[in-house]
């Protein structure tokens, strides 16, 4: 049997409530030992390894400062959600982003897909838009 919305709900807001925080041991323990987990358009592709996703979440931690999410829709399957929002903040390294050198305020959509079994995500994919990031930040698109 699948998960409620609501269930799945509190694992996804949790989780970033924990990213919000920049908490990655809270991060880290709501993701499963084994997931997968990618952010596209990051250099890093899919990650597998939970060390290799713990380094990426702290080098992000240290590139990037949220300062508000604006929601715009949840979509809900049985065990996933997808999750569409503006993020807005601070990018003080934008190497993250594919912007090398560059930093500044940025609001950008968001699009995450998660799968999520008992109480864990187990897959975690992230889409941003990098038009807008680039724009915002002065790089011409590649």
């Amino acid at each position: 049997m699948g998960l409620s919305r609501e269930e799945m709900d509190r694992i996804v807001n949790e989780h970033f409530e924990f990213e919000a925080h920049d908490d990655i041991d809270g991060v880290m323990a709501s993701l499963a030992p084994e997931v997968e987990h990618e952010v596209v358009p990051s250099p890093v592709g899919v990650l597998h390894d939970v060390g290799k996703v713990r380094a990426y979440y702290e080098m992000l931690f240290g590139a990037v400062k949220g300062e508000s999410v604006t929601p715009i829709r949840r979509l809900y399957g049985e065990n996933f959600i997808v999750d569409e929002t503006m993020w807005h903040g601070q990018i003080d390294d934008g190497a993250v982003f594919l912007c090398d050198g560059k930093s500044g305020p940025v609001s950008f959509r968001l699009l995450h897909v998660f799968e999520i079994e008992g109480d864990k995500i187990t897959r975690e994919a992230a889409w941003c838009d990098l038009a807008a990031i680039q724009r915002q930040l002065g790089v011409a698109a590649r």
